[in-house]
């Protein structure tokens, strides 16, 4: 691995210098701020850790909210017996093992097929959850009681956004992140180059899986009363699919541009048109694949390469003359 360049140490600085100001904001607010910049980081990590597999790979992955889900069950079960830090690593094995057991299953599978399957994944998950509980328990749901704050949950995401974004930084920066570029481009290709690909995107399936595992951990005490259709909610998968495909997954902090957007968007969108939620999610997917395949950030980079394109010309054209 290669040193860190002089543009990575800057940015660097500026993201550690961004998150210092960032944490400072419970300190100022602790009402409506404070909860819509939990969601923004909510999401952020989300897209993140998804972007790190679906954006070199180019597969369209809804099983956040399988892995999502496992995370805040792993909490909810387990919160009167081990500390919260304990039960977020168990959350992290959780949704790896799950990630696992899919990957090794259906990372074949590509297009439309592995699209529906992982659709499918939380909704099988969150039956099975729901048949255990009405078969085995006194009640559907359960209750996470804890001390933790909005204020400390904020914090928590904060921290493990900066974890996510340094693990992408070096997942790039090893042969793993060059395989996976390599698959993303042409999965026969890498085949022939001797790059094990279903190895490469499993490992990589797993290390989203575990990280979105841990943001449901986190969000759980939140919630304070969990149940299936909330903690397994496909919404999340939608939501996550489509701030990441609005920002852009050529970058991995492409989805930052479109998970600050949208979050703000989707809570006036809660707030004035409570009945029809759902269906403005589905007409900004629809505009989003439609209007901006490639992201704002994709956009941004078409334009600045036409304008490099264009300056070229007119340089040559003067000098012509």
């Amino acid at each position: 691995m290669t040193r860190p360049t002089e543009k990575e140490m800057q940015i660097a600085a500026g993201g550690a210098v961004a998150l210092a100001l960032l944490a400072l904001l419970p300190l100022i607010d602790q009402g409506y701020y404070l909860s819509l910049a939990l969601n923004i980081v909510m999401y952020v990590v989300l897209c993140t850790a998804w972007t790190l597999f679906s954006g070199p790979t180019h597969y369209v992955s809804l099983a956040t909210a399988a892995f999502f889900g496992v995370g805040t069950y792993a909490v909810a079960l387990g919160i009167d017996i081990l500390p919260l830090p304990v039960l977020m690593l168990i959350a992290a094995v959780a949704g790896g093992l799950l990630a696992a057991l899919v990957g090794v299953a259906t990372l074949r599978l590509s297009g439309v097929y592995f699209v529906i399957f992982t659709l499918g994944l939380a909704e099988l998950v969150r039956q099975v959850v729901t048949w255990l509980q009405t078969k085995f328990g006194s009640a559907i749901g359960l209750y996470v009681l804890t001390d933790y704050r909005e204020m400390h949950i904020y914090w928590m995401l904060l921290t493990l956004a900066a974890v996510v974004y340094l693990t992408g930084w070096l997942v790039n920066r090893s042969r793993l992140g060059f395989a996976m570029r390599i698959i993303g481009n042409d999965e026969t290709v890498a085949r022939h180059v001797g790059i094990d690909t279903a190895r490469a995107k499993v490992i990589l399936f797993v290390i989203s899986g575990a990280f979105i595992g841990v943001v449901g951990a986190i969000l759980a005490p939140r919630f304070s009363y969990i149940q299936p259709p909330s903690a397994f909610d496909p919404m999340i998968s939608f939501q996550v699919v489509i701030m990441s495909l609005l920002g852009g997954t050529r970058r991995l902090w492409g989805p930052l541009l479109g998970v600050i957007p949208f979050t703000i968007l989707f809570d006036q969108i809660t707030a004035y048109f409570p009945n029809h939620t759902s269906l403005m999610i589905g007409i900004a997917f629809m505009a989003i694949v439609y209007l901006l395949p490639n992201g704002v950030l994709g956009l941004w980079e078409d334009v600045s390469r036409l304008r490099r394109r264009i300056r070229i010309v007119v340089v040559d054209e003067r000098e012509a003359r």
